[in-house]
């Protein structure tokens, strides 16, 4: 999902996208903050991310899956939600329609 998104980031961004990611880790490993800073860099993703180590946005947002996308109109609404990888383009069409949406 993070070359998607990455992409989406560089193509929208001006269209008012603004992309926020969530880190909850699975493992141990994935609490250290430093560990996520370098995976950050490695993976050059060019949005900011939220560490979510107590899982509070995991709980907030009742999910359940890894990877999960949120879409989130301009009303602060959720929109669409998209579980696993692949399949973007449906996605991409969904994100098109809601920046094409009046504020």
């Amino acid at each position: 999902m993070i070359p998607a998104l990455r992409e989406w980031h560089h193509k929208y961004a001006d269209d008012g996208l603004t992309i926020i990611g969530v880190h909850t880790p699975e493992f141990q490993y994935e609490h250290d903050l430093n560990n996520v800073r370098q995976a950050l860099v490695n993976l050059d993703v060019p949005y900011p991310v939220a560490i979510d180590n107590e899982w509070t946005t995991w709980r907030a947002y009742s999910n359940r899956y890894w990877p999960a996308l949120y879409m989130i109109d301009k009303a602060g609404n959720i929109r669409f939600l998209k579980i696993g990888e692949g399949h973007m383009e449906e996605a991409e069409q969904m994100l098109q329609a809601l920046l094409a949406e009046p504020i």
